[in-house]
Order: C-alpha cells, then structure tokens, then sequence
C-alpha cells in the first residue's frame, strides 16, 4: 500500500474519531437540554422537595454539566455505560438483548435487500433508457416518496388484513421454527427492505452510470472488448467505491431510523428502548442508545470511505 493510501486511509480515521467526539457532546447536550426534572419525574408529585432533592444528589445530577460529561465519556470509553435512572439495572444488561434483536432485524433485511438492489441498479444502469430501466426508476421514486410508516401501514392492511397471512404486530415469542421467524420478521423486514432497497438502486444505477460514461469504457468497446467483459472487467471494479458508499449509506438507516418501525410493529429492538427512555426521561439509556446509533453509522461510513480509497485504481497507481 502506498504513503497516499495510508496518509488518506489515517485521515480519514481522524475525521471519524472528532466527528465522534463533536456527536457524544451534542447529544450529552441535547440530552440535558430534555425538559423537566427528572428526579422529579421519577418520584412524582406528590414528592417532597428534600426527597427530589436526595435523590438528584444521589444520581449526581446536582453536579456541573461539564464534570457529569466527562464521568460519562470516561464511562464510555472504559465499557460502562452507567445504570439505568428507571429500571436501576445496568445499562448494558438492557441493550445486550435490545441490540441483539435489532442487529438480527439489520442482517435480515440486509442479506434480503442488498442482493436484489444491487441487481436490479446494475442490470438498469446497463439498459439505460429501456422500458425496465423506466420501470425500475418509476418504482423507485414511488417508494422513496412514501414515508416508512406508510409504508408500515400498507404492509398491515395488505398482508394481515386482507390476505390474513402475516400477523400485524411482530410475534418475537416464539422463533425456534421457521413459521416462528416469519412472524416475527416478515412485517418489519418488508418494511425496511421496501424503504432501503429503494435507495440503493437508485445510487447504485446512478454509481454505474457515471462509470460507463467514463471515456476509458469507451475505449475499451472501440478495441472490440465485449459488453459483458466491459461491464465486469472496467466498469463494476471502478463502481464499487460508490457502490459500497451506496449500500453503507441504505443501511446506518436500519439501526438509526428505524423507530417508526419498531414502534408499529412492537418489535423489542434498541430504537423502541430508546423511545421508552426518552417518555421516562432516562438519560443514560437515551445517551447510550444514541451513541450506539452513531457509532454504527459513522462506522459504516468510514468502511465504505475506506474500501473507496482502496479501491481506487488511481490512488494504487499513483
């Protein structure tokens, strides 16, 4: 690996890291900035001011903002994510089970959709301007113009009122058999796949594209290289960096906008936790279960940034 490769590589790792620093303390701000006092949420009305009082001292919320966020991200970074203001039970325990039910949705969804957005924008970016290229875009751009819980909506009038062959909310009781994972998956993985794969064809078609108008393919067609061997050889291998970028980009949105559909659903994943926090005023969950969703997005975005400089035929040859 060349020193341009490395020195791009090393930056663009830097850059993920402050970003992440600047994210851990806007949501530590945003978090305080929650209206009502969370003390007082927890023991009610009816409590008096010395015991709201007691309790603010012992969750150490009488305590600078600036030495709170510091104790929090030393938490953070050692593995401790505190405990919980209503459950007082250790953070960790309550996302162990919540992330994992969110990352089996994910990979689902993802080994479902990604195959088939892929085909279908590569397969349309090569019949440019055909009549299943013009299918394809149509359907796409219908898609991405209904929000997910319309989408969530239609799904649950079509196939568990209409049709009775899915249940309406996700059945997570019971998955030690086949019929037992398409209950519990089918409604929120058709969802998710309907809004993503959306997405990525029209990037993916849109990476391929711009790749088969290079001037290099060109060439390669006027020195009778066939079609197949143009798309394959020169055009698929210049394409994967902004179609990695493609599928990163569909898929941060499973683990970070997916609260819509969990909700919908009642599928027990570490958005609808989050969204239980936040009603109860829980600031550790809701600081956790946010850092986990920027975590994972940054994340996937510095990947596919990565496999895009890798990937460069330029960058390699310079």
């Amino acid at each position: 690996m060349n020193p341009l490769i490395l020195r791009l590589v090393a930056g663009r790792i830097l850059v993920a890291l402050v970003t992440l620093l600047i994210v851990a303390v806007t949501i530590f701000c945003a978090t305080a900035l929650l209206p009502g006092d969370v003390a007082q949420i927890l023991l009610g009305q009816a409590a008096t001011p010395e015991a709201v009082a007691g309790l603010r001292t012992a969750m150490h919320l009488d305590q600078p903002a600036l030495v709170r966020f510091f104790a929090w991200l030393g938490g953070l970074a050692t593995g401790d994510l505190g405990v919980s203001y209503v459950n007082n039970m250790p953070i960790a325990d309550l996302l162990g089970a919540r992330l994992a039910n969110s990352l089996r949705l994910a990979g689902i969804t993802a080994a479902l959709s990604v195959p088939v957005a892929l085909t279908l924008g590569i397969t349309a970016a090569i019949l440019r301007g055909t009549v299943y290229d013009r299918l394809i875009s149509i359907l796409t751009i219908g898609v991405i113009s209904v929000p997910e819980f319309m989408v969530a909506t239609l799904a649950v009038i079509v196939f568990a009122v209409y049709l009775g062959w899915l249940p309406a909310l996700s059945m997570t009781g019971d998955i030690t058999s086949f019929a037992g994972l398409v209950k519990a998956f089918a409604m929120p993985v058709i969802t998710l796949s309907f809004v993503i794969s959306a997405q990525m064809i029209r990037m993916t078609r849109a990476a391929v594209i711009e790749t088969l108008d290079a001037p290099y393919v060109e060439m390669a067609l006027l020195k009778g290289a066939s079609r197949r061997r143009m798309v394959l050889r020169h055009a698929l291998p210049n394409a994967l960096g902004p179609i990695v970028n493609a599928v990163a980009l569909s898929l941060s949105y499973l683990l970070g906008g997916v609260i819509i559909v969990e909700t919908i659903f009642n599928y027990p994943g570490i958005a609808k936790l989050m969204l239980d926090a936040v009603s109860t005023r829980d600031l550790p969950l809701i600081q956790s279960c946010a850092m986990i969703f920027c975590i994972a997005y940054l994340l996937l975005i510095t990947i596919a940034d990565l496999v895009a400089i890798v990937s460069n035929p330029r960058l390699r040859r310079s």
